[in-house]
């Protein structure tokens, strides 16, 4: 496994992290796996996220907020001074070492286990915020469920609709119930992805919600920009997240990333900073965007 060098580097100058390239460890896990069995073991931003006081006071929700994406967005969240409700199916020893990290940093953190392809517990976790926090000022839809098919034939109607479940449709039941509990300034960020410009086949299911995803974020960021609620969307490219070793064969697994500009998948830390920008009061007139965070890939 090779890394990055920052020997080149001036003296003074910035610093770039040494993250690990291609070829990993062969290996595979159960979906949806956890983040405590990879390797190399992702960077949520555990030791390097300094926060600057940019979230103060806010009352967040993350979805998919044990591991991966969702784990780093909270780390930063709560180090930039907002309170956090990490909502995840059932990845409890991950999931409790989030909420560690949250209340280290001196926030409350309200974990929320269950199936959010329930319209009913999307309501749920949704009410339960804004009862603990009294206030809810920026939702993020992040959770995801895919997995790889060679062939058409291979994807049966469950997982069709699983994916479509997860994905997309509990992001309208989120918002739905969120909107009401939400004021002018709030907002909703929603993980997309590259695969919604550059569907990647073997992903059929998951890149279709992508699409989707992306389609509804420009649509609500239209219907909610009266109200002063704000709708954006983050686009990653490969990130290194328990997803991959669950949805993926060891070999793929080992050369993830490899074929992008930077050689190597984003760590979950990378893409927190996009939503950190896009909660801030600051991007107060950002609405309707889709950030890319792709390693120097374009986006279609």
């Amino acid at each position: 496994m090779s890394k990055t060098s920052s020997a080149d580097a001036p003296a003074n100058g910035p610093r770039y992290p040494d993250y690990p390239k291609p070829p990993f460890p062969p290996q595979t896990q159960e979906l949806p796996g956890s983040f405590r069995k990879m390797d190399p073991k992702p960077d949520h931003g555990e030791t390097s996220w300094r926060g600057a006081g940019r979230l103060q006071g806010m009352a967040t929700l993350i979805t998919g907020g044990d591991s991966g994406i969702g784990r780093a967005v909270a780390i930063a969240f709560a180090r930039e001074g907002a309170d956090v409700a990490l909502s995840f199916l059932n990845e409890h020893e991950d999931a409790a070492d989030t909420v560690r990290l949250v209340t280290e940093a001196g926030r409350r953190c309200l974990a929320l286990p269950g199936d959010i392809a329930d319209p009913a517990h999307c309501r749920h976790i949704v009410a339960r915020v804004a009862e603990e926090f009294g206030r809810l000022d920026v939702l993020v839809n992040n959770a995801a469920h895919q997995d790889t098919f060679e062939t058409i034939d291979d994807i049966t109607d469950e997982e069709w609709q699983r994916t479509f479940a997860v994905n997309i449709h509990a992001m309208f039941y989120l918002a739905k119930a969120a909107v009401p509990h939400m004021r002018p300034g709030a907002s909703i960020i929603n993980t997309a992805s590259i695969n919604a410009d550059a569907p990647n086949p073997g992903l059929l299911a998951y890149a279709t919600t992508k699409g989707a995803i992306q389609n509804f974020t420009g649509g609500l960021a239209q219907l909610l920009a009266e109200q002063g609620i704000r709708v954006n969307c983050v686009a990653p490219g490969p990130v290194w997240t328990p997803l991959i070793p669950a949805s993926m064969s060891a070999e793929k697994t080992s050369k993830f990333g490899s074929n992008y500009p930077m050689k190597r998948p984003a760590q979950p830390v990378e893409l927190a900073s996009a939503y950190v920008m896009l909660a801030e009061p600051m991007s107060s007139y950002v609405s309707g965007a889709t950030v890319a965070v792709t390693g120097g890939k374009p986006l279609i």
